[in-house]
């Protein structure tokens, strides 16, 4: 009998953690079969139509936008968005006629997979949180399955739905050959000293970036060193801050090599998104995860908090980092002992090969039609 090759709808963005799994489970699938026909449904103006393109798959835009909660009378616009969105999103349907179609999470997702269930055809979520979003959360009484990273999230959905998958991370993370020396030579840093890695997104945080600036005399006293991606937009005052720590701060607006950063690293200072959990996860290292503020449901806190209670990670919140971080990092710099607890912790909480049992599921689905 011959094969049949499958158009997969894939939905959502808005931010890296919601691309990066999209982006893996599509690589997965072709992977699978390298017919698969996929197309992404994004946000106007969001990150996935570029990032998308750029991974060498097509996209297309709805004009959908969030609600703003503090200013209930600009949400007449967004009203007038979603609908506009929703006969978008029937036209999508009606032209590339998806087998499936599957919402990582973000704005487009839910006007796109809502569409979908409405024409009956299956769909899977993906949620990358452990405390699972608005959109998901209303599209999970009509999806086939629910693929999650955290455990415990019958909370949110039906406990028959739920897959534990964890969350698709990028191939190259595991598949670094350099060693530590190796790694730390080719980021220009010191090899026979603790290092600190400190991310806060490629746009950078900016309590992260105050927080490590208040910090860096407490950490040259301890004789460790400092890799610091600052973001963009705090470039110039971070490499200001940076020539006062000569040889002791490497401070540069982006880390294209993550997994050569993560092999240098001793100890990780970073936010807590759902995508960078699941990397710190695998890769096994020792983390003070500050959460950011500024998202939906505060889901950076939960994800952090999860890690906590499972003594695999050691919690800052945003508005105690630029008093207490530096006491925190000097205290792992010194306890070798805590360091490599938190890091065996966090490895056992790994879920591996996540994109390959995602896309089980979705053949699963795709083989076993209501």
């Amino acid at each position: 009998m011959e094969q049949k090759h499958y158009n997969v709808l894939i939905s959502g963005g808005g931010t890296g953690g919601h691309i990066f799994p999209a982006l893996s489970i599509a690589n997965a699938l072709k992977r699978r079969d390298k017919l698969t026909n996929i197309l992404f449904v994004g946000a106007e103006g969001r990150m996935e139509m570029e990032r998308v393109p750029a991974a060498g798959y097509e996209i297309v835009g709805l004009p959908v936008s969030g609600f703003n909660r503090k200013n209930m009378l600009s949400n007449v616009k967004v009203l007038f968005k979603l609908m506009k969105s929703m006969m978008k999103a029937k036209r999508v349907l009606k032209d590339f006629k998806p087998d499936i179609a599957v919402g990582v999470g973000g704005y487009a997702s839910g006007p796109m997979l809502k569409e979908a269930q409405k024409c009956g055809v299956p769909t899977l979520l993906q949620e990358q949180n452990s405390y699972a979003g608005v959109t998901n959360k209303l599209l999970a009484k009509k999806a086939d399955a629910i693929c999650v990273a955290y455990s415990g999230m019958e909370r949110f959905f039906p406990a028959d739905k739920i897959i534990l998958t964890g969350n698709p991370v990028r191939a190259d993370l595991l598949n670094v050959t350099a060693t530590k020396e190796e790694a730390r030579k080719s980021l220009g840093v010191p090899v026979d000293r603790k290092l600190v890695l400190v991310v806060g997104g490629s746009l950078g945080a900016r309590t992260i970036n105050e927080s490590i600036a208040a910090a860096l005399d407490k950490i040259e006293y301890e004789g460790a060193v400092v890799l610091w991606q600052t973001g963009k937009l705090y470039d110039e005052e971070c490499q200001a801050i940076a020539k006062r720590h000569p040889g002791v701060v490497k401070a540069v607006p982006f880390i294209s090599d993550m997994a050569l950063a993560y092999r240098a690293a001793d100890i990780v200072v970073s936010r807590a998104g759902a995508g960078t959990i699941s990397e710190l996860q695998l890769i096994g290292l020792p983390v003070v995860l500050i959460p950011s503020p500024n998202v939906a449901e505060d889901h950076q806190r939960k994800n952090a908090e999860a890690l906590v209670q499972c003594d695999a990670a050691v919690m800052i919140l945003d508005a105690d980092a630029r008093e207490k971080l530096g006491d925190e990092v000097v205290a792992l710099l010194g306890d070798e002992k805590r360091c490599n607890l938190l890091a065996e912790n966090v490895r056992r909480m790994a879920l591996r090969d996540s994109d390959e049992v995602i896309v089980d599921t979705i053949y699963k689905i795709l083989n076993n039609p209501k």
